[in-house]
């Protein structure tokens, strides 16, 4: 009944479709102050030092806090990792300027829960045009009319931790802007702070927005509204995030670059703290559990390596 989606759970009037999209005044105001910032002091601040941090402290922030920290271990499980590391990557993954670590589960549930149902409201399938959507995904937030109940594992919802993060998600910037200032000036406060915030999340919407619309497709999820599609060009910025095709079709796969030729530099960092021994159980896709709704799609492109021939698949070299 909840599509695989465990923190979702579903009742006789349950419904992906009805609801109404309106404005979050707080999460617009909190997005359009960072962009004025970004822009405007962009512009009269700008200095290569200042670049170079926001560029650093971005990577960082995407690669280590939300794909890996918020997106691959905590939402997906996709790996284990000591306390320390885990809250290391989340806070990370919270500087990203999007949301806590709850107020990142529950929507993204709540997408992944309603794109494999036969249909589902626009919102959740960035169904409209390219300046409403974005719109919507960055200024609003949709009230299903009888949406799912979420529950969160007992884990992270009793977790004394994450319930900080999630009360002072937007004030943890603050340390972070008192160093930057301390060292660089303001120079270095708005491209590390301002200009990080305001890219992330745009660049989040971006990415959502053509990976569930236009790209490469190797799987089809039968009987789901929303497929996924591989944004192939931002493969690399992404962290390996834009190979939503690959997702769609193994989510609870650490590795989303699953091809030859696919940056996944999120995946890169994860082998790597493999080989030292601080994460453990990593999950690749010829591990998960088969999916009879997943079926292949012959391509006319290049003929790729099978990712369910263990000898010849790439997540197997890089494994050895």
């Amino acid at each position: 009944m909840n599509n695989s989606i465990p923190r979702m759970n579903e009742t006789s009037l349950t419904n992906a479709n009805e609801g109404i999209v309106r404005w979050a005044p707080i999460r617009s105001l909190w997005y359009l102050s960072h962009l004025s910032i970004a822009v405007i002091g962009g512009y009269f601040f700008f200095t290569w030092s200042a670049f170079s941090i926001f560029l650093i402290f971005t990577m960082l922030t995407l690669c280590l806090g939300h794909s890996l920290g918020m997106h691959r271990r905590l939402i997906h499980n996709s790996y284990e990792c000591p306390k320390w590391l885990e809250y290391f990557f989340v806070h990370l993954g919270t500087l990203v300027g999007m949301a806590g670590p709850f107020g990142m589960i529950q929507p993204h549930d709540l997408r992944d829960w309603a794109q494999r149902k036969g249909s589902c409201h626009p919102y959740l399938r960035h169904g409209k045009g390219f300046w409403k959507d974005g719109w919507w995904q960055l200024n609003c937030d949709l009230k299903l009319k009888h949406p799912p109940v979420f529950e969160l594992e007992e884990r992270i919802k009793h977790n004394s931790v994450y319930q900080l993060m999630e009360r002072t998600w937007m004030l943890q910037q603050l340390p972070w802007a008192l160093l930057l200032y301390a060292i660089g000036g303001i120079p270095w406060l708005v491209w590390g702070i301002s200009a990080r915030v305001a890219v992330s999340i745009t660049g989040h919407w971006l990415i959502g927005y053509f990976a569930h619309n236009q790209g490469e497709r190797d799987w089809h999820v039968n009987g789901a509204a929303v497929q996924g599609h591989n944004v192939r060009f931002s493969g690399f910025i992404t962290m390996g995030e834009s190979w939503h095709n690959n997702h769609h079709a193994y989510p609870g796969s650490a590795m989303l670059g699953i091809y030859e030729g696919q940056a996944d530099l999120g995946w890169w960092a994860l082998n790597a703290l493999r080989n030292l021994g601080l994460v453990w159980n990593v999950k690749l896709p010829n591990e998960l559990p088969e999916r009879p709704e997943l079926s292949r799609i012959e391509s006319t492109r290049p003929t790729r390596r099978s990712i369910r021939t263990p000898k010849t698949c790439i997540f197997s070299r890089l494994l050895t």
